[in-house]
């Protein structure tokens, strides 16, 4: 009944284990499970030819550890408390037999493997490469937004509309107008009902002078006087600017406002938001919102022949605008190529050909590429990768949630290796 009782524990751990050992009819604490499991021996995997490293989390922020797993097998060898390099270098070492080293590009586990299995080949993950290429290759995008904006100006040519010239000062939808309106229907509503100017006066609460403006004008458009004739303002200066956003998509007032004030602007949100609702009732629809660097980094990095139509197409302007994206998306794709199909020995002409172009933020990315180019040119070469330890650290995820962060890292180690 012990064993079974343990076996209960490194499944469900301590509080389900207790409640799924009631089922069996054994009345058990959780603290009795977790004993259980913290007495059986300990785990004593065989020393993988190929192993794979990465970390773990056991507050996230704040300690993390490592997962060693054989990639072959697919199982876990062995957790470690921490991930410095000597922690790293220590394991290899007192486990001699090690032949490849998959993982990422951490300092910490280049350096331990380096130090602990000097003999090994080291593999970078195409995971964590391909990655970092992403990052790399949005920097670069990001640096030619204007080449965005110029390309949906070219495809929409038709500019938002200037605010038309009114008689009217205030719209239809400011507060104010319409509570001029308001007020001067009922008041010409109850003199046509007979009432006396001093009746309508004590019956609506106001001034007998308010009443007498209202009743005196023809036109409520008569009473817009004072701040609402069409004197300069704070805004006139800074008008350009949100004509120019607003033809580039942006039909946000907050977000104008903010960005004006950036420029100088001392005036409020209120102001901006009154100049820009002509522009929303107009029959001329705003042009298309440019797409993010984001978006054109998501369509690069997509094999052509997974992208939709649509989006192919609107790649193809914006390449065609743009020859340096050109020249980023043609590197991409090359580096595409030879992570799916393992062609690590092209890296070095990979590299001078990123160098002849203009990319500053791909330049970076070969920087890293050539301190780490025999792991790198493993990973693009060898089917090694560390998919199978990355599996792992989510399996780890799981068990730790199902502890509530109880349980401390030798209970941990067990559960990972003997489940």
């Amino acid at each position: 009944m012990r064993s079974v009782l343990a076996e209960v524990g490194l499944a469900p751990a301590g509080r389900a284990g207790a409640r799924l050992a009631d089922v069996f009819g054994a009345g058990v604490s959780r603290n009795t499970v977790l004993r259980l499991v913290d007495a059986l021996p300990e785990p004593r995997p065989p020393v993988p030819r190929v192993v794979g490293v990465d970390e773990y989390a056991m507050r996230k922020g704040r300690v993390y550890g490592t997962v060693l797993a054989d990639v072959e097998t697919r199982r876990p060898v062995d957790l470690l408390p921490d991930r410095e390099a000597g922690t790293v270098a220590a394991w290899p070492a007192e486990h001699p037999g090690i032949e490849v080293v998959c993982r990422d590009r951490a300092p910490s586990f280049v350096e331990g493997a380096r130090i602990g299995a000097p003999t090994a080949v080291q593999v970078a993950d195409r995971f964590h490469l391909w990655r970092n290429l992403g990052e790399a290759a949005e920097r670069c995008v990001s640096r030619h937004r204007p080449c965005l904006r110029a390309t949906i100006a070219e495809s929409v040519p038709e500019k938002a509309p200037a605010p038309a010239e009114s008689r009217t000062p205030r719209p239809n939808g400011h507060r104010f107008a319409d509570r001029t309106r308001a007020k001067h229907a009922t008041v010409h509503a109850l003199l046509v009902a007979g009432h006396s100017r001093r009746s309508i006066q004590r019956r609506l609460g106001m001034t007998y002078r308010t009443v007498q403006r209202l009743a005196d004008a023809a036109r409520p458009e008569d009473l817009f006087q004072g701040q609402w004739q069409n004197r300069r303002t704070e805004l006139d200066d800074f008008k350009p600017y949100p004509h120019e956003r607003w033809a580039e998509g942006c039909t946000n007032a907050w977000t104008l406002w903010e960005e004006i004030k950036t420029h100088g602007y001392t005036g409020g949100y209120g102001a901006v938001r009154a100049y820009l609702q002509p522009f929303r009732t107009s029959p001329t629809a705003p042009a298309a919102r440019p797409p993010s660097p984001r978006t054109v980094t998501g369509w690069i990095l997509t094999h052509p022949d997974a992208l939709p139509e649509s989006e192919r197409l609107k790649l193809k302007v914006v390449l065609a605008g743009c020859p340096e994206l050109d020249a980023l998306t043609g590197h991409v794709r090359v580096f595409g190529q030879m992570l799916t199909q393992l062609q690590g020995d092209q890296l070095p002409q990979w590299i001078k050909a990123v160098r002849a172009d203009d990319l500053p933020s791909l330049h970076t990315f070969a920087n890293g590429l050539e301190r780490d180019l025999a792991a790198v040119t493993a990973g693009l070469a060898l089917p090694w990768s560390s998919g199978v330890v990355e599996g792992h650290v989510n399996r780890i995820k799981m068990i730790k949630r199902q502890m509530y962060g109880r349980a401390g890292f030798d209970l941990l180690r067990k559960r990972v290796l003997l489940a």
